[in-house]
């Protein structure tokens, strides 16, 4: 039997006790040198949209805003993650001045750069895998709309004295600061308070409205991750309906006046989410309905949960805003050149919709539309069409190249690919070469021929993939 307190070593009797003889302790390595946050997320088409150095987990916003001055005062406390040591960071800030910032209560110095960037460094370095809180409190007139990309530039002012503030690609920095790009998707709250006899409207679950000293305040909570883009606040006059999907998903259709016209579609809004359940699986947001507005902004917006329409919305309308609810909400493109994700499947859900409400021939409906597509169009690309062209021909040519698709793949496959693919990437993000690869993936065949002539060429492609025939069952 050895004695375990002493080793003895084949070199003569050398001996140590164990405890003693035990190997100095390895030194840590040095923590890396803190770095600032890149200025942009790192997408080539907005190339200063977003931040780096941090993931949002949440906004909880607190803004009071007067219509008839048209002033907004806020606060807005950011938790985010550092995703490297961070000297300072930027987030996203358009307008409005800032009168404090703090870092996890401590006060932080900030500057502001460029039209849209607040930069903010903190007392202390935050070590990577932090999670830390930054609360900016800010105030002004908001930046007013301007002509532009469905509405991504500014504030509206509403015909009965309201305002509003949607639009994408940016929006949300216009009313608060933020990492403003869909690649960060964060949960979201916030507390409005407006004048008496005024509301404001948001996205998300609303609590009770308390009114005191001649104030009315609101609080919106949206728990699941949402791109900030999708967020959407407008003061008006506004008359409130509730009610519950057959799930009891609260419904909130909100009628701006002059917006009566719009209430007989609205009133549509869980039969077209039925339906869409139908094709594209459970409904994936926390909250349906509509905001209804009397303005002609030209475009309507898949607002989170509660799309936000112009004045003389029709049924179409509808159905290609509730289904960005699976086809953009619930899945987000991690690049704008992914766009047709959303639209383009938005669009086909137009289709779908006359084919089993109305009984349309979408065969021949496609046949039709081909012949009819202006040579500009079959020259637009719609994966990766370059920046400022996100939003056109994946109105027109993008459900044509969707039900290309389909006949490609068959039905079956297709069908399978419309309601996996949301369930697949729920609450996340997504890119056009990771559909492709599903797509192939789901229906066993080989689609880069197919996927190039519609989606990366510039023109009519040829017609081995203008008018594939359907797989044999």
């Amino acid at each position: 039997m050895v004695d375990r307190r002493i080793v003895w070593t084949s070199l003569g009797g050398l001996a140590c006790i164990v405890a003693a003889c035990t190997s100095p302790p390895v030194p840590s390595e040095p923590a890396p040198a803190p770095t600032h946050g890149a200025a942009g997320i790192g997408d080539e088409y907005y190339p200063e949209a977003g931040n780096g150095g941090y993931d949002v987990d949440r906004y909880e916003l607190d803004v009071r805003y007067d219509p008839e001055r048209g002033q907004l005062t806020g606060e807005a406390t950011v938790t985010a993650r550092a995703t490297q040591r961070l000297s300072r960071f930027n987030l996203d800030l358009r307008g409005f001045t800032v009168s404090s910032v703090e870092v996890d209560g401590a006060i932080a110095d900030f500057a502001r750069e460029d039209s849209s960037e607040l930069v903010v460094t903190p007392p202390e370095p935050l070590d990577e895998g932090s999670v830390f809180a930054t609360r900016v409190r800010y105030e002004g007139k908001p930046v007013a709309a301007k002509a532009g990309q469905l509405g991504g530039n500014g504030w509206y002012r509403s015909p009965s004295g309201g305002a509003f503030v949607f639009g994408e690609p940016q929006s949300a920095s216009f009313w608060y600061p933020v990492n403003e790009h869909p690649r960060d998707k964060a949960a979201f709250s916030l507390t409005a308070t407006v004048p008496k006899g005024w509301t404001a409207v948001s996205i998300g679950k609303s609590g009770k409205s308390t009114t005191k000293e001649g104030w009315t305040t609101t609080n919106w909570t949206e728990p699941d991750p949402v791109a900030s883009y999708l967020t959407v606040f407008a003061v008006d006059r506004f008359d409130v309906e509730t009610g519950e999907l057959a799930d009891g998903t609260p419904v909130r259709n909100v009628f701006a006046p002059g917006a009566d016209d719009a209430r007989d579609e609205a009133a549509r809004t869980a039969e077209i989410v039925e339906y869409l359940e139908s094709r594209f699986g459970d409904y994936p947001a926390s909250t349906a309905g509509g905001i209804y507005l009397d303005s002609a902004t030209g475009f309507a917006l898949e607002t989170q949960g509660t799309p936000t329409y112009p004045s003389g919305p029709d049924v179409d309308l509808l159905v290609h805003e509730i289904a960005h609810q699976w086809y953009g909400n619930s899945v987000s493109v991690h690049s704008w050149a992914d766009i047709c994700l959303n639209e383009c499947f938005a669009s086909y859900a137009t289709w779908l919709w006359a084919e089993d409400k109305h009984g349309a021939d979408l065969d021949s409906f496609y046949r039709e539309r081909v012949e009819m597509m202006p040579a500009d169009l079959w020259a637009e690309p719609l994966y990766d069409m370059g920046a400022g062209n996100e939003f056109g021909a994946v109105y027109v040519k993008g459900p044509l190249a969707v039900h290309a698709l389909r006949m490609r793949i068959g039905d079956e496959s297709f069908d399978e690919l419309l309601r996996r693919w949301p369930a697949e990437h729920e609450n996340g993000n997504a890119s056009w070469e990771e559909f492709e690869d599903f797509a192939e993936r789901v229906s066993g065949q080989d689609l880069d021929e197919f996927f190039k002539a519609w989606f990366r060429d510039t023109e009519r492609p040829a017609d081995e993939h203008l008018h594939p025939a359907r797989p044999s069952r």
